[in-house]
């Protein structure tokens, strides 16, 4: 087995807006189970809901306003500074939706203030950031007994002057940043050009650049939308999974070698399962296709656009199940409208892309070099930043199975101390993270081993407590830094990994030895 490579980084302008997303998703993402419950509060509750209710109507307005933005801001909060970050986060945004309400009293326009999703995902970090840098100009300087004092009364303190800030500051810059957005928005909808948006979308999702797009800007006008509307269109520009399906389903028909025989498989785990980064390394194979998911994605906002239909709220991961769920809230005649659009999409994808593959085919099969999916993986390991797990493991089912899997693995290491917590971790926590912990789970339950919690988390919330940690080879140095103190596992893929034997054999010996 060879070693691990350390992951090569960029320091380019795409970097950093991959990371920016990554830190909106992690705010934005745990949050997304209350916007759903929101989502179904209104779809039931509102005048024009299923089941009317006068009482249960008064939570949907202060939930959208003041719940949903204050969760955003503890989320953010505490990825920066835990708990203590946290409380001065929510008490920034605070004072953030407290300036929104006033300046829109004193404009009088009729109209209510903007809900601060956006100022909650400026003040929960910023506010965390600046409790934290404070922190360190007295730590250790505090007289023994007064540590509880000094850390309660200074958070207070703190918490305070970040509230002004937000009122007199930052709700006044949001709500400008909302106007302009909101503005732009309503003028690409009734000018009947949304649908050019997908020029901008579907090449940024190949490239990983869809997150700060999707949580920094569909998901706080798509709330605004609803509140609104009652549904909204921008929720579906990411996450409708029909172009996905039809780029897969081509090469399912007219693909050659290992991208012929592992497109079914990741067209399920795309269309199903809402993971969408496993047709990426497909279409980066043949830029061209660039061309068929753009026209495929604008043919499904097309569609929504004309039929006026949306959803009730994000649909995450982009699963058919996650989408119909919220399509259905709104009504049962918008979820066929907005099923029709995936199906108008992903059909779409599949003509432009066929004829691509088909124009092509002659000279792959000569060149011997189209159905080998090294290369396109590699491309889109270079775009993310790390390996994509769940590519890697249909790439290395069709080329033969777990010989390609174990290419760059390391080897197991062995175990310092009984081993009882063991964590998968990744960039966002979820996805192909969450599959591999359910594989391991299994495999340990089968060997009989007990007392054993495995769970899946991202790197970012590792805390120190876990005693084994499995991450993608590309992801081991970060996860070090979080957590020197445990035994460390490198896999190539989250999937299929030969290691998950080798580790199942470490945890029984060190549990045996305790």
């Amino acid at each position: 087995m060879t070693s691990t490579a350390a992951p090569k980084q960029s320091g380019g302008a795409r970097v950093a807006v991959q990371r920016f997303g990554t830190f909106l998703s992690g705010m934005i993402m745990p949050n997304i189970p209350a916007l759903i419950a929101w989502g179904i509060l209104t779809a039931f509750v509102i005048p024009d809901g299923f089941t009317p209710n006068d009482g249960l109507l008064t939570l949907v307005g202060p939930t959208i306003h003041y719940l949903l933005p204050l969760i955003i801001a503890s989320s953010g909060g505490s990825m920066i500074y835990g708990h203590r970050g946290a409380v001065v986060g929510v008490l920034a945004t605070m004072g953030a939706i407290g300036g929104a309400d006033w300046l829109t009293a004193q404009l009088d326009s009729g109209q209510g203030s903007p809900h601060m999703f956006i100022g909650a995902m400026i003040l929960g970090p910023l506010g965390a950031w600046v409790m934290k840098q404070l922190d360190k100009l007295w730590d250790g300087k505090v007289k023994s007994g007064f540590e509880m004092l000094v850390n309660m009364f200074s958070a207070g303190i703190v918490g305070f002057f970040m509230m002004l800030f937000g009122f007199y500051v930052v709700a006044q810059l949001v709500m400008w940043i909302m106007a302009v957005l909101s503005t732009a928005v309503n003028w690409l909808i009734s000018t009947g050009v949304l649908p050019l948006v997908s020029l901008v979308i579907e090449p940024a999702k190949v490239f990983f650049l869809n997150n700060a797009i999707n949580h920094g800007v569909l998901t706080p006008l798509g709330v605004q939308q609803v509140d609104l509307d009652g549904q909204s269109i921008l929720f579906l520009l990411e996450a409708n999974p029909g172009p996905g399906l039809g780029v897969l389903m081509a090469f399912t028909f007219f693909g050659i070698g290992a991208a012929r025989a592992t497109a079914p498989g990741a067209a399920i785990i795309q269309f199903f399962g809402g993971i969408h980064e496993v047709y990426f390394p497909y279409v980066l194979a043949k830029p061209a296709l660039l061309l068929a998911m753009i026209l495929g994605g604008a043919s499904g906002v097309a569609t929504n656009a004309i039929l006026d239909t949306g959803l009730r709220a994000p649909a995450s991961p982009g699963s058919i199940f996650a989408v119909g769920a919220q399509a259905v809230l709104v009504s049962p005649m918008n979820l066929v409208g907005v099923l029709l659009s995936v199906l108008v999409s992903a059909t779409v994808t599949f003509a432009v892309a066929a004829v691509i593959l088909r124009a092509s085919r002659k000279r792959d099969l000569a060149n011997g070099d189209a159905g080998d999916m090294s290369e396109a993986i590699a491309k889109t390991e270079a775009a993310k930043g790390k390996k994509s797990e769940h590519l890697t493991n249909l790439a290395a089912a069709g080329a033969g199975g777990a010989a390609a899997g174990a290419a760059g693995a390391t080897a197991t290491p062995v175990a310092a101390q009984p081993i009882r917590k063991i964590v998968f971790a990744c960039d966002a926590g979820m996805g192909s993270s969450a599959m591999g912990a359910s594989v391991l789970r299994n495999k340990i339950k089968k060997a009989g081993i007990e007392g054993v919690e495995v769970t899946n988390i991202s790197i970012a919330n590792l805390d120190g407590s876990e005693d084994l940690i499995v991450t993608h080879q590309d992801l081991t140095a970060r996860a070090r830094q979080r957590n020197d103190r445990a035994t460390h596992v490198s896999v190539d893929n989250f999937m299929n990994s030969p290691k998950y034997d080798e580790v199942v054999m470490l945890v029984g010996e060190s549990n045996a030895t305790d």
